[in-house]
């Protein structure tokens, strides 16, 4: 039987993410995001009209319609490649911000680069290469970092943290110890913002005063509360004792609402992407209201992308309109006057 390569093991992992995810329960079991324990004060009388209602924004100085992340999924195969096109497509169309899968399929194998390109139907979005930090300490490093930003031409590059994730793989990548000074490195060298992001388990406050003395521009806590990815490895584990392994993490991390408030404590000044669970546009106003810039929604547009270009546009659609309607009986003209309304904590 032929050897398979790094670049067809990464290929294969990729497509059983995929795959899992559109057909498994791999929710957290009983984790929530802790969304549901915040309410906006309703206002009767809003004082302004729903067509007054902007969702317009910023980050790194580009101007978003609507405060909305297609979180980073998937590239590095056939399939991925066709998501990720109907993705791009739908969200220069709305004007939002898309994150890529992580690129090191494309690093490894310069064939799979058609998988993430992208750029060409979505000129004008705000863009992000992803790589795996930890690979940092496996070879990679600036050049590696350029290679991916320079595929996507992003405008920033996420460098994710998934310990658990790896931890639970039979192959996972878990040499973490010097990580900070190599992203730092990073963060210091690249020509563009570097972003820190979970992968679903949670930034604590330590842990964002880490990464923003290493100089990272933005962080997304990407909380507890939706996929758990030590799930997804339990449907991928290739025995019993992995499968055990994997599940006992099923309810691990920090929920999405307190990570954001951790960030904020210990990294005020940076902005601040909360993706983990967003179901809805409601979610998402919570998350502003909450601390956040953006809000980063994964698994519904995966499925999404999936079904459609047209399905992904309606997703798109129904998200912004529920976000608009939030602050318009909240009283919130703006993202900014968002930012500024208080929630009411319900334990």
């Amino acid at each position: 039987m032929p050897k398979v390569t790094g670049a067809e093991q990464t290929e294969r992992r990729k497509d059983d993410h995929i795959r899992i995810n559109l057909e498994e329960e791999v929710q957290f079991p009983r984790v929530t995001t802790g969304l549901e324990r915040y309410r906006f004060m309703h206002q009767a009388v809003p004082e302004l009209d729903l067509d007054a209602v902007s969702t317009e924004t910023t980050l790194f100085g580009r101007r978003l319609d609507s405060p909305l992340l297609i979180s980073s999924m998937t590239g590095g195969t056939e399939r991925a490649q066709l998501i990720n096109r109907a993705l791009a497509e739908a969200a220069q169309e709305a004007r939002i911000a898309m994150g890529l899968g992580s690129q090191r399929a494309a690093i490894e194998d310069g064939s799979l680069d058609i998988t993430y390109r992208v750029r060409e139907i979505a000129p004008d979005v705000l863009l992000f290469a992803n790589l795996g930090a930890v690979q940092l300490n496996y070879g990679y490093g600036i050049d590696e970092c350029r290679r991916a930003v320079d595929l996507l031409q992003a405008d920033a590059l996420i460098l994710h943290l998934n310990a658990v994730q790896e931890a639970v793989q039979p192959e996972g990548d878990t040499r973490f110890e010097g990580l900070l000074r190599r992203i730092e490195t990073v963060c210091r060298q690249l020509e563009v913002p570097v972003i820190a992001k979970e992968v679903g388990w949670g930034i604590s406050a330590q842990a964002a005063r880490q990464l923003a003395s290493a100089g990272v521009a933005a962080i997304d806590v990407a909380g507890a509360g939706g996929t758990s990815w030590s799930e997804v490895e339990y449907h991928r584990a290739p025995g019993a004792r992995h499968a055990n392994v994997a599940r006992a993490f099923a309810d691990w991390g920090i929920p999405t609402a307190d990570s954001i408030g951790y960030v904020r404590e210990g990294a005020p000044g940076l902005p601040v992407i909360a993706s983990g669970g967003l179901r809805d546009g409601v979610d998402v106003a919570k998350c502003i209201a909450l601390g956040a810039e953006l809000g980063g929604i994964a698994g519904p547009f995966l499925r999404a992308a999936a079904e459609s270009l047209d399905a992904v546009r309606d997703l798109i659609w129904e998200l912004t309109t529920q976000l608009r309607i939030a602050m318009f009986a909240s009283g919130a003209a703006s993202i900014a006057a968002l930012q500024q309304t208080p929630l009411v904590r319900i334990d």
